[in-house]
């Protein structure tokens, strides 16, 4: 179903569109998430320390690719708000073309670095083995995370959140059965796990390009469309490339984190890894309502209507202040008990360890909320320029406090944790001060 949110409700128009895009994103979660929970429960703490340091390599990477395709669906926004069909098709081929050839050239990058990877990263040589292992599966599935990603984009740039959510679902599912079956069955270890996210991704990958080709004509592109203009070029390169900018600082900086908390041993990187799931898994839907108030923004820039975009701004800073609230309590008061779910009872310290992370960071969920509506908000007003603003600032904040912190004997680990969402705040108050300075040019831009 394609949904126009440029007209209707708009608090019941962003969450209608919102509500598949969650759903879809959690589900994705799943892949690394089954990966966690069977490799942590049925291979052991070395086993899972080794996933969750690749998570953070394979978030960094794929994040180039998914800022690129972010970056490219706010201009079909725009182009599909304006009804400019040609524009957007156009747009479609050159986009498509140049990701492509990033994702091939990242894929060979891996293959090619992989342990100059781990030796930067500070791989304890008990895990060293295992990691590989697991990085050289799953990192064949990258071309499948690129179809997946663009297509996905393209669909809910044009009002449709419910097809990529249901090519995820049956993903997810085969992704939990082939875990099962690949490592407690065949016994395939960490390979096997990585082996079943691969197959899974292939499947929505591939499902939903034949898909969209196929039931989509607004989408499908004709001969008069495939041509490389610099004009197009230039113009996807202002989103694509900053939003791509933007989403690799940010994944950047979390894998320097994952290099320091590699440095405090095996207890630690098992805490971290089990304890940054629940952590994502926590605020997912707020960063998927982000992306949500992102399209929403670049449709009626593109249609013209900027009071409809004030309603929109108020609608959303409610929504997401209401779940950031739940959430935090929800996490800050269960934390013993969800890392229960990766982690066996008998593992006492990790359970402390991740528990005491969760707890820092289940407090202050409303910074980071706030964060992605601006990082949705100036993408799709056409200044992604901003965007990587803020994130330098909170990752950089980040990464300066956890480094300086953590060596400090009675504070230690405490500083990686406590750094997090003190940049966070930094950044809102920026984002937040920028909007006031700008909003009257803001508007006087809009179509």
């Amino acid at each position: 179903m394609n949904r126009d949110l440029t007209d209707g409700n708009i608090t019941k128009t962003m969450l209608l569109f919102a509500l598949p895009m969650i759903a879809g994103n959690l589900l994705q979660q799943f892949y690394n998430i089954a990966d966690t929970l069977i490799v942590g429960r049925f291979i052991g703490p070395n086993a899972l320390a080794a996933v969750g340091s690749a998570y953070s390599l394979m978030t960094f990477l794929t994040s180039i690719i998914i800022g690129l395709c972010m970056g490219s669906g706010a201009l079909f926004s725009i182009f599909f708000g304006r009804k400019d069909m040609d524009k957007l098709k156009n747009s479609i081929f050159v986009s498509f073309i140049i990701i492509t050839a990033t994702t091939l050239v990242l894929n060979i990058a891996v293959f090619i670095l992989i342990d100059n990877i781990l030796v930067f990263l500070r791989v304890p040589a008990e895990v060293y083995s295992i990691m590989r292992d697991y990085i050289f599966v799953i990192f064949i599935g990258l071309g499948a995370s690129f179809l997946y990603n663009f297509f996905a984009s393209l669909l809910r740039s044009i009002g449709n959140s419910v097809v990529p959510l249901l090519f995820l679902a049956v993903s997810a599912v085969m992704n939990i059965v082939l875990d099962l079956v690949f490592v407690i069955t065949f016994d395939w270890g960490v390979s096997g796990a990585a082996a079943a996210t691969v197959i899974s991704q292939f499947v929505s990958g591939i499902g939903i390009f034949i898909y969209t080709l196929i039931k989509f004509p607004e989408c499908k592109v004709s001969k008069k469309h495939m041509n490389i203009k610099l004009s197009m070029v230039a113009e996807l390169s202002q989103f694509s490339f900053l939003t791509c900018v933007q989403q690799s600082v940010m994944n950047f900086g979390i894998l320097m984190i994952q290099g320091l908390v590699n440095s405090f041993g095996t207890t630690i990187m098992a805490a971290f890894a089990a304890a940054v799931k629940i952590d994502s898994f926590a605020y997912m839907p707020v960063q998927d309502f982000g992306n949500a108030f992102s399209t929403f923004t670049a449709q009626n820039y593109g249609a013209g209507k900027p009071e409809r975009i004030r309603k929109g701004i108020r609608s959303a800073v409610i929504a997401t202040l209401i779940f950031c609230t739940v959430i935090s309590l929800i996490v800050f008061l269960s934390a013993d008990k969800l890392m229960l779910i990766f982690i066996k009872p008998e593992e006492k310290e990790i359970i402390s360890a991740g528990a005491h992370y969760l707890r820092i960071e289940g407090a202050c969920y409303i910074g980071i909320g706030i964060l992605f509506l601006f990082y949705g908000f100036y993408r799709a007003v056409k200044i992604p320029s901003m965007s990587v603003v803020l994130t330098v600032i909170s990752l950089g904040t980040r990464v300066a406090l956890a480094y300086l912190l953590s060596p400090v004997k009675f504070i230690g680990v405490t500083g990686i944790w406590a750094a997090i969402p003190v940049g966070w705040l930094l950044a809102d108050i920026t984002g937040f001060i920028y909007y006031r300075a700008k909003k009257d040019k803001i508007e006087k831009s809009i179509y």
